[in-house]
This record gives C-alpha cells, structure tokens and sequence, in this order.
C-alpha cells in the first residue's frame, strides 16, 4: 500500500529535508513519528528536497507500507489511512513546527517526487518601504534598500521559458541545469511585503534564491531586466547576484497530472533526468 501525505512546516529549525545522522531533518522527524505508530523503518519520499531553512505549506511525500505496517493501520482506533494524519498530530504535539494536514491511498501510478509536473515557491521581502515587523522575522527576509517591484516584475518575466539556468544554480556533479520556468512574477502584498511567485517543472539546487536574489539587484538599481537575462545566456555563476536567505522561501505548491497519466509522467521524468531541488 501506498500512501500520500500532505504535509507542512516551519524549516527554522530543520536542516533541511533529507535525512542526516545527527541533525534534525523534516524526512528524520517525521519517519521516526511514523515509526511510533506503524513500526519498521518507513521512508519517505518527497516531491521537493528543500534546504535547510526554507519552509513548505504545500509539500506532498508518500510512504509505501510493508504487510507488518498495514496490519498496524488497520488495528489502529480509526483503521482508514485518512487517520494516519491525525495519529501523527498526537506524536508530533500541540504546536509542533510540522504538521501532516492529510494521509491518503496514494491512486495507482503516483510518485510524489516523479510524477510532479510542476513545483510553485513563494519568497518574502520587507523593504524600507515595508520596515521590520519581528511577528514575521522567521518567513521574510529583509533587505535595507528602497525596491523598485515594478522593475523587479519585469526582469523576472523576462527569464520565463525553457533554458538552461546554470548561472542561477549551485553546480551538482551529475545534475542538469535545464528547467522550465513557467511563471515568476513580483508584488506587493496589502501589508507591503514583496512577494514572488516562482513555479517550474522543477528547481536545480537554490535556484529560486539566485533568481530572488537577481530580481533584488534590479529592485536596487544595480542591475537592469536585460542584465539578469544576460546572465543567464551567460551560463555562469557571478558575484553581480547573490542567493538570498533562506527563511523567505515557502514551498507553496506541487502540481500533479490526470490520475491515469501519474506512471507515465513518473517514467518519462525518470528517463530524463534526476531532480535536485532548492
């Protein structure tokens, strides 16, 4: 049996996603609750790998069962696998900074990681014109300048499209840096923070974070919108944009196709490539 989750987290105080000895992770605490109810050695797999800091209120994993495990599930108070979710509220506690909002049989096909067609990431700026509010230093990243959002939404449109974002990615061995960025776009929010919307097929490694960072040099006037395409073009990294911080990026959303279409899209994603993500 397979099963999806749906899940959420503040990434404060992770490092990161993946699993690491000794640190703590979102896959490490969340195995090890799930381990409490169902026994074994349940892994996880997730739709987007984030780093550490960087939070997630639309993130999607899923979970295969062995037979000792199911038997568990189904022995438990509520047996539907809906119940899962809120068993691991009890172990996680009241105000835990991860939270499964819902544990469903995943439909036949579905890869949380594979079968994704698109992921969708927001980042956070206060600028001066915003000012520092304290109650959202831990999802917003603050930059001391005055931004122009206006300049910064038109050098982000213009980098939509298939093309190879190497200079906007941490290089990875292996990895490839072509990536179709569907929308990436800027505003401002009714509290004023600068708000991006960034969604890809996928994301190389702190991409969305060199893209923010580009978008910022604009914002400031460092840069033009011809500038961050000319970058790109130039394939390489440089010391004219930075990766922003961490705490302002939210995994906010992962797409998924048709239900009949789910295996078909999880072999062609396999086949092409290997998805490392921000």
């Amino acid at each position: 049996m397979r099963l999806r989750l749906d899940l959420a987290y503040d990434g404060t105080g992770f490092r990161g996603w993946a699993r690491q000895p000794g640190l703590r992770t979102v896959q490490g605490t969340l195995e090890a609750a799930i381990a409490r109810i169902l026994g074994g050695d349940p892994t996880l797999v997730v739709a987007g790998r984030t780093d550490a800091g960087v939070h997630a209120s639309g993130q999607v994993a899923h979970l295969d069962l062995t037979e000792a495990q199911q038997v568990r599930l189904a022995k438990g108070r509520n047996p539907d696998p809906d119940a899962l979710a809120a068993r691991l509220t009890g172990v996680l506690g009241q105000y835990p900074d991860l939270a499964v909002h819902r544990s469903t049989i995943a439909v036949a096909g579905f890869d949380a990681r594979f079968s994704a067609v698109w992921r969708r990431y927001s980042y956070r700026i206060a600028d001066r014109a915003t000012g520092y509010d304290p109650l959202d230093r831990l999802r917003t990243t603050t930059v001391n300048a005055m931004l122009d959002v206006d300049a910064m939404d038109e050098a982000a449109r213009s980098l939509i499209g298939l093309h190879d974002f190497a200079a906007y990615c941490k290089w990875r061995d292996g990895a490839t840096t072509i990536r179709t960025l569907l929308e990436f776009d800027w505003h401002r929010a009714d509290d004023g923070v600068l708000v991006a919307n960034v969604k890809a097929d996928a994301f190389c490694h702190s991409m969305v974070r060199a893209l923010v960072g580009a978008c910022v040099g604009v914002g400031q006037g460092r840069l033009t919108p011809s500038d961050v395409v000319e970058i790109r073009e130039a394939g390489e990294r440089t010391s004219e944009t930075k990766v922003l911080a961490a705490r302002g990026l939210t995994l906010a959303e992962v797409g998924y196709p048709a239900d009949d279409l789910l295996a078909l899209r999880a072999e062609q994603t396999r086949a092409r490539r290997s998805l490392d993500e921000d």
